[in-house]
């Protein structure tokens, strides 16, 4: 029991950061409504940026803060150049677009970087014991940083003009054109936040394991079942099913071993879809 308490409270901790990276492609699938798959290659350049940022400050948060600002720029760079020019066509050809940013940004990586594996200088550290439980305090501190980044996201869409404009153009795009919102500007917004997002959860994972090129497309697919399963365009449904898909995986690890785990979130996402199509938090919308 004590080992599958250990076990969950991983699973908590990889289910926040599955929950922040299904975030940041919900909030553009709710608002420039395609699938970014481009989320997975920002997380990893947020990763490297951190990495740097460290390197030069000798501060993990300064390093933190580095890769949240270049998931930012990325994102802006992206919208500007490609998803802009895209505005009208089909959600398949910004799809398609993404993949294509994606593997640019990866393999400018792979130049910058190389293809080994690098670490965060991280402290060592003893574990604490509550109840005979290990909790080790770097999780706890991923943790907080991983809630903090969710207020502070969770504060800008529902607190201030920007968000509420945001949240006008994701539920009815056509009502707040006419009401005088600037789609650019909430654009620009989106794209800004949902690289920041990217670039934090991209830093997280690369303290808690290690960097490289494609670990950012190894969260890729999770974090899209985290987005479907907490119903498409709901963030706070994103947040919620990637703690359980984080949880599933890491409880279910002694039985189905490292490899196959990932696997579990597409068991839970397929059963909770054939009773509920629209995902846990998605509502069922009516036409006539």
């Amino acid at each position: 029991m004590i080992s599958f308490a250990e076990l969950a409270l991983n699973g908590i901790v990889s289910g926040l950061v599955i929950g922040l990276a299904a975030l940041a492609v919900t909030l553009v699938f709710g608002i420039a409504r395609f699938a970014n798959a481009a989320t997975g290659d920002v997380m990893t350049l947020g990763a490297y940026a951190a990495l740097s940022g460290a390197g030069l400050t000798g501060s993990l948060v300064l390093g933190g803060l580095f890769g949240a600002a270049a998931g930012a720029v990325v994102g802006l760079i992206g919208y500007w150049l490609v998803f802009r020019k895209l505005g009208g066509r089909s959600s398949v050809a910004a799809l398609l677009a993404s993949i294509g940013v994606a593997f640019m940004i990866r393999a400018v990586m792979g130049v910058a970087f190389g293809h080994g594996q690098k670490v965060f200088p991280m402290p060592m550290v003893r574990p604490w014991r509550i109840l005979d439980i290990r909790v080790h305090p770097n999780d706890v501190n991923l943790c907080a940083v991983v809630l903090v980044t969710l207020a502070i996201v969770f504060a800008i869409l529902h607190l201030t003009p920007i968000g509420r404009q945001m949240r006008a153009v994701a539920d009815d795009p056509s009502l707040a054109r006419v009401s005088g919102i600037s789609p650019q500007k909430v654009m620009m917004a989106l794209w800004a936040l949902a690289g920041a997002v990217s670039g934090v959860a991209g830093t997280v994972v690369g303290i808690k394991t290690v960097v490289s090129p494609e670990m950012g497309w190894e969260l890729l697919l999770p974090a899209f079942a985290a987005a479907i399963l907490g119903g498409i365009g709901h963030a706070g449904g994103a947040i919620v099913a990637g703690i359980a898909l984080g949880i599933v995986q890491e409880v279910a690890t002694p039985f189905v071993g490292f490899t196959y785990k990932i696997a579990l979130s597409f068991v839970v996402l397929l059963a909770v879809l054939l009773v509920r199509p629209k995902g846990l938090f998605g509502t069922v919308a009516g036409a006539r």
